[in-house]
């Protein structure tokens, strides 16, 4: 396994205030450790450093600086199944003013009542035959497949049957 580059950043990467510069450690500070060549060999450190940088960044009002930092290390959070992770800095990025869509679909995104209105709805039955199952209003059953729909990114009933197939076996 190779080594660790030699970059540090102040703990916990906040860049001391020196001179006009902003920066006070002499290797570089946060905008090094993140611009450093080979960077990426070690994403989940990287996205760390940037969500520590964004946030200093922000608290000290620039927003569009840390913008690019914090959606860079949720980004890299998300892709590395880093969940919390990518919480905390979406949490950041809402405190900078930026609407965080979580990007949740298939059946994960329905809630339970949705989930088992839609397996009846694929299995073949009707509104009427589902809302008299689950003691409900024909029209609230409709007004769950209306919501079902794009969370599955469908726009049918026909293809609500595939969409909760999951991906083909092989």
């Amino acid at each position: 396994m190779p080594s660790r580059p030699a970059v540090s950043a102040p703990a916990p990467c906040r860049p001391r205030q020196r001179g006009h510069h902003g920066t006070g450690d002499r290797h570089g500070g946060p905008e090094h450790a993140i611009a450093a060549p080979g960077n990426d060999r070690w994403p989940f450190d990287l996205a760390r450093i940037q969500l520590a940088y964004g946030s200093h960044l922000r608290r000290v009002k620039r927003t569009t600086d840390a913008r690019g930092q914090l959606a860079a290390a949720a980004d890299i959070f998300r892709r590395l199944g880093a969940a919390p992770w990518a919480d905390r800095a979406d949490r950041e990025l809402r405190a900078t003013g930026i609407t965080v869509v979580k990007a949740e679909t298939g059946l994960a995104a329905l809630t339970p009542q949705q989930r088992e209105i839609a397996l009846l709805a694929a299995a073949g039955h009707t509104n009427k035959e589902i809302a008299a199952r689950l003691f409900l209003s024909p029209r609230t059953v409709s007004t769950h497949l209306y919501q079902v729909f794009p969370k599955l990114g469908i726009t049918s009933r026909a293809a609500l049957r595939d969409a909760l197939a999951g991906p083909p076996s092989e």
